[in-house]
């Protein structure tokens, strides 16, 4: 099932440096339309249970503690093709190997910090809009 929506989060690195504006901004100008967005700090609890596909890999612990260590901006975004042209406009996990003028390329600082994270697929970004906006909106 294809769907026009996509969630992202503004990462606690991108918040404490400043970067919400900006980044938002970004994201009008790409024609993303945002449905619903909240500013909110994840639990250690829920970021574990948001990263489970991870629990195994040697950085999850690390994760954790970074994406719990401040707020964090979550949004559910629309737009024709959503999930496929956010990942385009975020760039690669890794800002070194970001193109020019994506969002980690702006505004990322290393491969754990990375400024942004954008669903990687429909089913992903039905299940983490969920996650962050369960019982306030209908995704």
């Amino acid at each position: 099932m294809t769907t026009n929506r996509t969630f992202t989060m503004i990462k606690p690195d991108a918040v404490e440096n400043g970067h919400i504006g900006a980044i938002i901004d970004k994201i009008n100008k790409a024609g993303f339309r945002i449905v619903a967005m909240k500013m909110t700090q994840m639990t250690q609890r829920e970021a574990e249970l948001f990263y489970a596909i991870h629990t195994e890999r040697p950085f999850f612990n690390e994760l954790v503690t970074f994406m719990t260590r401040g707020p964090i901006i979550a949004a559910i975004l629309e737009k024709n093709n959503a999930v496929e042209d956010f990942r385009a406009l975020i760039g690669a996990t890794n800002p070194a190997d970001a193109a020019e003028g994506t969002i980690r390329k702006l505004y990322a600082t290393s491969l754990g910090e990375n400024a942004v994270h954008g669903s990687d697929s429909d089913e992903n970004a039905t299940i983490e809009g969920n996650f962050h906006f369960s019982g306030s909106t209908q995704f």
